[in-house]
């Protein structure tokens, strides 16, 4: 095995992680911090997460870019990593002095706990994740992350026990994020030498930096803007629902935009090579699989997500479910806009329309929010998020309109939306039969995956697994032997 499918294998296992780790912990800390305290927690997060963004500026794009290009040769690394990272150092330290001065100075709402949100902007002075993916070492950063994650699992289940354990959540959360960039400098030698670097150096780096960093900032405000306005103008409670509404959205998200993730260093080299061909192929392919997989998905979601959010988050988070069902939306946006964004605007170098698009977006979230957000709460702040999340999705397939026919790979990908559909009235039938939530559940699921799999398996056999040729390897391999 060749160290690009390792790398690709080594990624879709960190998106594993991400996905089933919350999972675990998600219906504890629900029902042992309750709303007030989730919601306290993602609005105290949400303000902090901002100088997260800022202290590292576009560097994790940069950084490891510009590490990929020069890590042949070990004295040019060794000048290049240590320049970006005291640029880095510098701004960092800047955003921690700026946030806790508005923590002290002003009246702030929670503040024993934002104070220990603040240890996770700490986590910008020692992450140097950038180096190691420039350098193709995914291994590293995803065993890392995996013992640390679990560490931190066994720790919230071990101190945190009721609502008043919300400041030890936080500060379980915030240390592990700390702690789990010190594996990476313990073998920093290995790869660099530390060499005296001038100011001219550190400098130079800063512009290329900020033009990464207006897409990061622009899809990360208005991904988290949500919350922050939520507690500001409404209350933790509403960002308590919100917040777990998200995480049972980000779940199946996880595996939909890792396609993005595999996909977009074979894009690029297709790029490279001129093979048109290949592209469209690749394109209309991909296009087809996250239709056959978002769309089901999203009205899954809607016919399950009352039952579900009561028996994974509790009876306290009821309105959750309604919430699901709103973001569920968000999930074929996302996926689409994931597609042209990974496959088509970075490998061809298209910027322009990528950065209008996010900055598109968070213009009309942060308009809506103000408006809808005193009128209708977090379901509000839902309906904002479907209508920025479409607007993205609308730019980006019209600017590409002239270099791919997405249009007609949409309508060909229709069938995914009748199957769907078809799949959403057979399962929601079930809502009127009098059972155990958990059986309905279960059996909504299973017969909605079976029905779906059944109305689609033409594209299964010929265009997932392509049952066919295998068969058809299969009888020459046995003809050869014989």
């Amino acid at each position: 095995m060749n160290q690009v499918k390792k790398n690709y294998i080594y990624n879709v296992a960190y998106q594993l992680l991400v996905i089933l780790l919350p999972i675990i912990t998600v219906p504890y800390v629900s029902r042992v911090l309750g709303v007030e305290g989730v919601g306290i927690y993602s609005y105290t997060y949400s303000i902090a997460y901002y100088f997260i963004l800022f202290s590292m500026l576009g560097i994790n794009n940069y950084g490891s870019r510009y590490i990929a290009k020069v890590r042949d040769n070990k004295e040019e690394t060794s000048r290049v990593f240590l320049s970006i990272y005291y640029m880095q150092l510098i701004i960092t330290i800047l955003c921690i002095i700026i946030y806790y001065s508005y923590v002290f100075l002003f009246n702030v709402e929670y503040k024993q706990i934002a104070i220990l949100q603040g240890i996770s902007i700490v986590t910008s002075l020692f992450d140097i994740n950038w180096f190691y993916f420039g350098l193709e070492k995914f291994k590293i950063t995803v065993f890392r992350n995996l013992i640390i994650k679990i560490l931190s699992l066994i720790c919230i289940f071990i101190f945190v026990k009721t609502a008043e354990d919300l400041h030890i959540y936080t500060l379980i959360l915030s240390l592990s994020s700390v702690v789990s960039c010190f594996p990476l400098w313990i073998m920093i030698k290995k790869y660099i030498k530390f060499t005296k670097i001038s100011l001219k150096n550190v400098i130079e780096h800063i512009k290329p930096c900020l033009v990464l960093f207006i897409p990061v900032i622009s899809y990360s405000i208005y991904k988290v803007m949500d919350k922050t306005m939520l507690g500001s103008l409404i209350g933790a409670n509403e960002v308590g629902y919100y917040e777990n509404a998200t995480k049972i959205i980000n779940i199946p998200l996880g595996f939909i935009t890792a396609l993005g993730t595999v996909m977009l260093p074979r894009m690029s080299n297709i790029v490279a090579n001129g093979d048109k061909n290949q592209f469209d192929i690749l394109i209309k392919k991909s296009i087809n699989f996250v239709m056959f997989i978002s769309i089901p998905i999203c009205l899954g979601i809607c016919a399950i997500s009352d039952d579900f959010s009561i028996l994974f988050f509790g009876s306290e988070f009821e309105k959750t479910g309604i919430l699901c069902s709103y973001l569920s939306l968000t999930i074929i946006f996302i996926a689409m806009a994931n597609v042209v964004r990974t496959q088509f605007l970075i490998p061809k170098e298209r910027d322009r329309e990528y950065i209008i698009s996010t900055i598109c977006g968070a213009i009309i979230n942060l308009i809506l929010n103000l408006y809808l957000i005193p009128k209708y709460e977090s379901i509000g702040a839902c309906i904002s998020t479907v209508i920025a999340e479409a607007t993205v999705m609308i730019y980006q397939v019209f600017s590409v309109r002239k270099d791919i026919t997405i249009m007609k790979y949409i309508k060909e990908g229709s069938r995914f939306i009748v199957n769907s559909i078809i799949m959403f009235i057979l399962i929601i039938g079930f809502d009127f039969i009098k059972m155990n939530s958990i059986i309905r559940i279960l059996v909504q699921v299973s017969i909605g995956v079976l029905i779906y799999l059944l109305l689609n398996i033409k594209y299964i056999n010929n265009d997932i697994f392509n049952i066919k040729s295998y068969i058809n390897k299969f009888r020459i391999k046995k003809a050869t032997k014989m």
